[in-house]
């Protein structure tokens, strides 16, 4: 034995193989986690492949809005099923209201002046006429003078139907004004774009707003009659809408 080298004591040899047990044991769990942690990451890996294979096996297919091609069809066709008569409809023609006629003055191929003539063909277009401005009408009243009374005469303007009492905007625009905005629900400010976009109309928004006013005064008499109608009638049937305005929720009964 050497000298000066002291033997460990019974006591430093288990304090030293406490040691080393408790490293092992933690060297043991943490082995595990990480098996463990492989473990899923390789499961993982294994999802993803098979989604990835699934991809690549979806793109080579149609679409599921593409109809799949139809086999090809051996031996003797069938033959083609015909439509019955009363099917055999195409959208009816409606009334022309203009026409426009096309012909050729000389032949295209050797100039000749062409004779006769009768219709090839037709094609029906439908289209919208060009938006009309408004039309401003100036009423002028003329006063005559009568030599047997000694005074000038004129005739009473009656515009009754025509227009709002003695407003200057005609029937037509206020029915339309009041259509937009109760029937289409347009906001007053798009009614006005529409009217000076399409009718070079300008109206302020106070006035638009006055104007589905007066026509709510003027058509009073006609919503009293109808609801005494209503009220008198056997049998009434109640609707409830809502309407929003000006931020606040409101409903309308009809």
């Amino acid at each position: 034995m050497m000298r000066g080298v002291e033997a460990p004591t019974e006591s430093n040899l288990v304090a030293e193989n406490a040691a080393l047990r408790s490293e092992n044991a933690r060297l043991q769990a943490e082995n595990a986690a990480l098996r463990a942690q492989v473990a899923q990451q390789r499961a993982e890996l294994a999802a993803a492949l098979e989604r990835l294979a699934a991809l690549e096996r979806r793109s080579q297919e149609a679409p599921g809005f593409v109809k799949p091609n139809r086999p090809q069809q051996t031996g003797e066709k069938h033959p083609r099923k015909q439509r019955a008569a009363e099917h055999n409809t195409s959208r009816k023609r409606t009334t022309p209201t203009r026409q426009e006629r096309h012909a050729l003055e000389y032949c295209p191929e050797c100039q000749y002046e062409l004779h006769g003539e009768s219709i090839d063909y037709r094609r029906e277009v439908i289209e919208l006429p060009p938006p009309q401005a408004v039309e401003v009408i100036e009423h002028q009243v003329v006063k005559r003078w009568c030599p047997c009374c000694g005074a000038w005469r004129s005739p009473q303007l009656d515009l009754k139907g025509r227009v709002f009492g003695q407003g200057r905007i005609g029937v037509r625009i206020a029915a339309l004004v009041v259509y937009l905005r109760t029937k289409l629900r347009l906001p007053i400010r798009q009614i006005r774009e529409y009217l000076r976009t399409l009718h070079t109309l300008e109206l302020s928004i106070g006035e638009l707003v006055e104007l589905t006013h007066t026509v709510r005064r003027a058509l009073q008499p006609e919503m009293d009659t109808l609801l005494r109608e209503v009220q008198a009638s056997a049998v009434a049937h109640g609707d409830e809408t809502g309407w929003r305005e000006n931020g606040q929720n409101g409903y309308v009964w009809g």
